[in-house]
């Protein structure tokens, strides 16, 4: 037996997979459980129609963050901090630091999306962040702790 999987079902497949079963797994938890349908005619056809226009918003989508990836280039972000003795900064630089300063020269990241590679930024210095503008645009962005 054939069913569209309406969720991810974990060792079977992944949300709108068409997959088959055996009847009595379809019967007796997938269909009770909401996680499939029966993959009739119909059910395909409006399958593959949700699924041609889910791609074209996802490529509109990664077009956008494919342009915002671009624009920002090989600037180089400078992100002020109090400075004590030895070049060591009062506290940490943190991805909302590194948020602020992407939105003070235009962009509008998350912050949840950034990610700062190696420990903790605790000093003066060059550094490199990871930001995902979308899933498959991922870019390294260098940055520069600097004294206020």
């Amino acid at each position: 037996m054939e069913v569209i999987l309406k969720q991810d079902v974990e060792h079977l497949g992944y949300a709108d997979d068409v997959v088959k079963v055996r009847e009595g797994y379809a019967r007796n938890f997938l269909l009770p459980r909401g996680l499939a349908t029966l993959a009739t005619e119909s059910a395909r056809k409006q399958l593959t129609e949700t699924l041609k226009q889910r791609a074209h918003k996802l490529a509109k989508i990664k077009d956008e963050a494919e342009k915002m990836a671009g624009g920002l280039g090989d600037k180089t972000l400078r992100i002020g901090a109090k400075v004590g003795e030895n070049g060591r900064i009062f506290g940490s630089v943190n991805t909302i630091m590194i948020a602020d300063a992407l939105k003070a020269i235009g962009f509008e990241v998350d912050r949840k999306s950034i990610k700062l590679k190696g420990e903790a930024i605790k000093s003066v210095g060059k550094y490199e962040a990871e930001v995902t503008f979308h899933r498959d645009v991922v870019r390294i962005i260098p940055f520069e702790v600097v004294e206020e």
